[in-house]
């Protein structure tokens, strides 16, 4: 699996990350209260930016990284687009959501609904979406990767999707974070009899990079 940028290194889930205890409970609280309202703002991306840089700046942390290296690429052109403030909310609630299944012993599904085994992606014309949190690097540049094979990215989980691809990071967590709901509707429709595939970033990098 390529880590694009390292982030991960050294590192199975973000949430183990070996920082100061007390900022670390209020990254989660801020975490928490940010996407209270299903947004994130380019004000409370600023914000958020911000804080880390003034009470993190040991940046080696896993934690640190994801978070810092994630906002810091979606404010380089000043701008929080709307799909870069989709993605943030979902790395935030999956963070925020890590901290608190641990805290309070949520029990936790050990495995995703993968299709097995996965199918050869088509990429041609063929629709595709990306959920979670990618180790690649931020969404936009898998969905590049995708469109210059020829695919198409979906807006939404429908019958006319493809393939779902689940990001690597923290995907052991699928029901209790904000993507669980997309993968709980492509499962319901891969039942129905709906040509959608629910496939591993792992797998999705071994045919980018075979």
């Amino acid at each position: 699996m390529v880590d694009l940028y390292q982030e991960f290194e050294n590192s199975r889930l973000f949430h183990q990350g070996r920082i100061d205890r007390r900022s670390a409970d209020a990254l989660v609280g801020i975490a928490a209260g940010i996407t209270a309202d299903n947004n994130v703002s380019q004000q409370e991306a600023e914000f958020l930016k911000h804080w880390i840089e003034t009470n993190l700046n040991h940046y080696a942390d896993p934690v640190v990284n994801i978070l810092y290296r994630r906002l810091a690429d979606m404010l380089s052109d000043n701008v929080l687009d709307p799909a870069e403030s989709a993605e943030l909310l979902s790395m935030l609630r999956q963070f925020s959501g890590l901290e608190i299944a641990a805290a309070t012993h949520v029990q936790r599904p050990s495995s995703l609904p993968l299709d097995q085994p996965p199918p050869l992606l088509d990429w041609q014309d063929r629709a595709f979406m990306f959920t979670g949190v990618m180790a690649y690097g931020p969404r936009k540049n898998c969905e590049s990767l995708v469109t210059e094979r020829g695919g198409r990215i979906s807006p939404s989980v429908s019958k006319k999707l493809n393939f779902l691809i689940v990001g690597s990071i923290g995907n052991d967590q699928w029901l209790h974070s904000n993507y669980g709901t997309k993968i709980k509707k492509a499962v319901e429709l891969r039942e129905s009899g709906a040509p959608i595939a629910i496939i591993s970033e792992d797998y999705w990098q071994a045919q980018i990079f075979p």
